[in-house]
Protein backbone atom coordinates (compact mmCIF):
# COMPACT_ATOMS: atom_id res chain seq x y z
CA UNK A 1 0.00 0.00 0.00
CA UNK A 2 1.69 3.36 -0.43
CA UNK A 3 2.31 5.84 2.14
CA UNK A 4 0.06 9.13 1.81
CA UNK A 5 1.57 12.36 2.94
CA UNK A 6 -1.19 15.00 4.02
CA UNK A 7 -0.22 17.82 0.95
CA UNK A 8 1.28 21.38 1.75
CA UNK A 9 0.32 24.41 0.07
CA UNK A 10 2.97 26.15 -1.40
CA UNK A 11 3.85 28.97 -0.32
CA UNK A 12 3.70 31.04 -3.54
CA UNK A 13 1.33 30.35 -6.29
CA UNK A 14 3.58 31.11 -8.79
CA UNK A 15 7.64 32.11 -9.21
CA UNK A 16 8.50 34.50 -6.60
CA UNK A 17 4.50 35.65 -5.70
CA UNK A 18 3.22 35.18 -2.57
CA UNK A 19 0.00 33.50 -1.75
CA UNK A 20 -1.82 37.10 -0.32
CA UNK A 21 -5.25 35.51 -0.76
CA UNK A 22 -7.25 32.67 1.11
CA UNK A 23 -8.08 29.58 -0.75
CA UNK A 24 -10.79 27.11 -1.56
CA UNK A 25 -12.90 26.55 2.35
CA UNK A 26 -10.89 29.39 3.99
CA UNK A 27 -12.89 31.87 2.28
CA UNK A 28 -15.36 33.19 4.50
CA UNK A 29 -19.73 33.68 3.71
CA UNK A 30 -22.02 35.69 4.55
CA UNK A 31 -24.13 33.72 6.97
CA UNK A 32 -27.40 33.75 8.18
CA UNK A 33 -26.55 34.07 11.57
CA UNK A 34 -24.91 37.26 10.70
CA UNK A 35 -27.49 39.04 8.66
CA UNK A 36 -29.51 38.20 12.17
CA UNK A 37 -27.06 40.43 14.18
CA UNK A 38 -27.35 43.43 11.45
CA UNK A 39 -31.11 43.28 11.93
CA UNK A 40 -31.26 43.09 15.46
CA UNK A 41 -28.28 45.89 16.14
CA UNK A 42 -29.67 48.36 13.46
CA UNK A 43 -33.42 47.53 15.11
CA UNK A 44 -32.23 48.70 18.21
CA UNK A 45 -30.52 51.84 17.46
CA UNK A 46 -33.15 52.40 14.28
CA UNK A 47 -30.99 52.69 11.21
CA UNK A 48 -33.08 52.27 7.92
CA UNK A 49 -31.46 50.49 5.32
CA UNK A 50 -32.19 47.65 2.73
CA UNK A 51 -30.47 44.26 2.04
CA UNK A 52 -29.83 44.38 -1.78
CA UNK A 53 -27.17 42.63 -4.11
CA UNK A 54 -27.16 38.82 -4.40
CA UNK A 55 -27.17 39.21 -0.08
CA UNK A 56 -30.52 40.31 -0.82
CA UNK A 57 -31.65 37.99 -3.23
CA UNK A 58 -30.19 35.22 -1.25
CA UNK A 59 -32.50 36.41 1.96
CA UNK A 60 -35.34 36.14 -0.72
CA UNK A 61 -34.40 32.27 -1.20
CA UNK A 62 -31.60 32.61 -4.33
CA UNK A 63 -29.33 29.72 -3.89
CA UNK A 64 -26.34 30.96 -4.05
CA UNK A 65 -23.15 32.61 -1.77
CA UNK A 66 -21.49 35.91 -1.13
CA UNK A 67 -18.57 36.86 0.75
CA UNK A 68 -20.25 39.77 2.12
CA UNK A 69 -23.82 42.26 2.79
CA UNK A 70 -24.74 44.73 0.97
CA UNK A 71 -27.12 47.26 2.57
CA UNK A 72 -28.65 50.04 0.91
CA UNK A 73 -28.82 52.71 3.78
CA UNK A 74 -31.15 55.72 4.19
CA UNK A 75 -28.68 58.73 3.47
CA UNK A 76 -28.92 61.31 5.64
CA UNK A 77 -26.60 62.33 9.03
CA UNK A 78 -29.09 61.10 11.86
CA UNK A 79 -29.38 57.49 10.40
CA UNK A 80 -25.63 57.46 9.45
CA UNK A 81 -25.05 58.49 13.28
CA UNK A 82 -26.84 55.54 13.90
CA UNK A 83 -25.47 52.94 12.08
CA UNK A 84 -21.98 54.15 13.24
CA UNK A 85 -23.36 53.26 16.65
CA UNK A 86 -25.00 49.98 15.68
CA UNK A 87 -21.70 49.19 13.64
CA UNK A 88 -19.39 49.43 16.95
CA UNK A 89 -21.84 47.35 18.25
CA UNK A 90 -21.24 44.72 16.22
CA UNK A 91 -17.50 44.98 16.47
CA UNK A 92 -16.53 47.01 13.22
CA UNK A 93 -13.42 49.05 14.25
CA UNK A 94 -14.40 51.90 11.77
CA UNK A 95 -11.69 54.61 11.49
CA UNK A 96 -12.85 58.02 12.23
CA UNK A 97 -12.36 59.17 8.16
CA UNK A 98 -15.15 56.13 7.77
CA UNK A 99 -17.39 57.20 10.60
CA UNK A 100 -17.17 60.32 8.73
CA UNK A 101 -18.09 59.13 5.41
CA UNK A 102 -21.11 56.60 6.79
CA UNK A 103 -22.60 59.88 8.93
CA UNK A 104 -21.93 62.43 5.58
CA UNK A 105 -23.81 59.30 3.38
CA UNK A 106 -21.03 59.07 0.75
CA UNK A 107 -21.66 56.65 -2.16
CA UNK A 108 -19.77 54.10 -1.17
CA UNK A 109 -18.27 52.50 1.77
CA UNK A 110 -16.50 48.92 1.90
CA UNK A 111 -16.32 47.88 5.63
CA UNK A 112 -13.39 44.97 5.89
CA UNK A 113 -12.33 45.83 9.77
CA UNK A 114 -15.32 44.02 11.48
CA UNK A 115 -17.09 40.07 12.75
CA UNK A 116 -17.90 40.23 8.52
CA UNK A 117 -17.66 41.94 5.55
CA UNK A 118 -20.34 44.91 4.62
CA UNK A 119 -20.71 46.84 1.45
CA UNK A 120 -22.28 50.18 3.13
CA UNK A 121 -23.95 51.74 -0.65
CA UNK A 122 -25.90 55.04 -0.21
CA UNK A 123 -26.60 55.60 -4.15
CA UNK A 124 -26.93 52.28 -5.39
CA UNK A 125 -26.71 51.90 -9.00
CA UNK A 126 -30.13 51.56 -10.88
CA UNK A 127 -32.56 52.78 -7.88
CA UNK A 128 -33.97 56.41 -8.08
CA UNK A 129 -33.97 56.95 -4.29
CA UNK A 130 -34.30 55.08 -0.71
CA UNK A 131 -37.76 56.06 -0.33
CA UNK A 132 -39.22 54.47 -3.47
CA UNK A 133 -37.34 51.21 -2.86
CA UNK A 134 -38.23 51.16 0.42
CA UNK A 135 -41.76 51.38 -0.03
CA UNK A 136 -41.04 48.15 -2.74
CA UNK A 137 -39.30 46.05 -0.14
CA UNK A 138 -40.42 42.50 0.68
CA UNK A 139 -40.29 42.06 4.46
CA UNK A 140 -38.46 38.28 5.12
CA UNK A 141 -38.52 37.13 8.86
CA UNK A 142 -37.86 40.85 9.64
CA UNK A 143 -35.35 41.79 7.35
CA UNK A 144 -35.80 44.38 4.90
CA UNK A 145 -34.57 43.22 1.39
CA UNK A 146 -35.11 45.32 -2.00
CA UNK A 147 -37.59 43.99 -4.51
CA UNK A 148 -36.03 41.06 -6.37
CA UNK A 149 -36.70 44.01 -9.50
CA UNK A 150 -34.82 46.70 -7.54
CA UNK A 151 -31.68 44.36 -6.88
CA UNK A 152 -31.77 42.84 -10.23
CA UNK A 153 -32.06 46.72 -11.76
CA UNK A 154 -29.10 47.45 -9.71
CA UNK A 155 -27.00 44.27 -11.38
CA UNK A 156 -27.81 45.51 -14.61
CA UNK A 157 -26.47 49.05 -13.91
CA UNK A 158 -23.68 48.25 -12.34
CA UNK A 159 -20.56 46.42 -12.79
CA UNK A 160 -21.13 42.87 -11.70
CA UNK A 161 -23.13 41.43 -14.79
CA UNK A 162 -22.15 37.78 -13.75
CA UNK A 163 -25.28 36.40 -12.02
CA UNK A 164 -28.04 38.62 -14.18
CA UNK A 165 -29.03 35.35 -15.97
CA UNK A 166 -29.53 33.14 -13.16
CA UNK A 167 -31.02 36.33 -10.68
CA UNK A 168 -33.50 36.72 -13.98
CA UNK A 169 -34.70 33.12 -13.93
CA UNK A 170 -35.20 33.53 -10.22
CA UNK A 171 -36.88 36.65 -10.27
CA UNK A 172 -39.56 34.22 -12.72
CA UNK A 173 -40.08 31.78 -10.01
CA UNK A 174 -40.23 34.75 -6.98
CA UNK A 175 -42.95 35.85 -8.72
CA UNK A 176 -44.76 32.82 -9.75
CA UNK A 177 -44.85 31.84 -6.15
CA UNK A 178 -45.57 35.21 -4.53
CA UNK A 179 -48.23 36.90 -6.75
CA UNK A 180 -48.91 39.30 -4.43
CA UNK A 181 -45.91 41.41 -4.34
CA UNK A 182 -44.35 42.91 -1.49
CA UNK A 183 -45.73 42.63 2.06
CA UNK A 184 -44.56 44.74 4.61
Amino acid sequence: MPRTVPSIPPRTIAAGVPRICPHGLDMAAFEYRQAEEVREAFQRHGVRYLFIGKSGAILLGFPDTTQDADLFIAKDAANGAALVAALHELGFGLTEAQASEIVSGKDFVQLKNGPFDLDLVFAPDGLKSFEDAFARRIDVDGFPVCHIDDIIAGKESGKDRESLPRLRAFRDYWKMNHPRGPSH
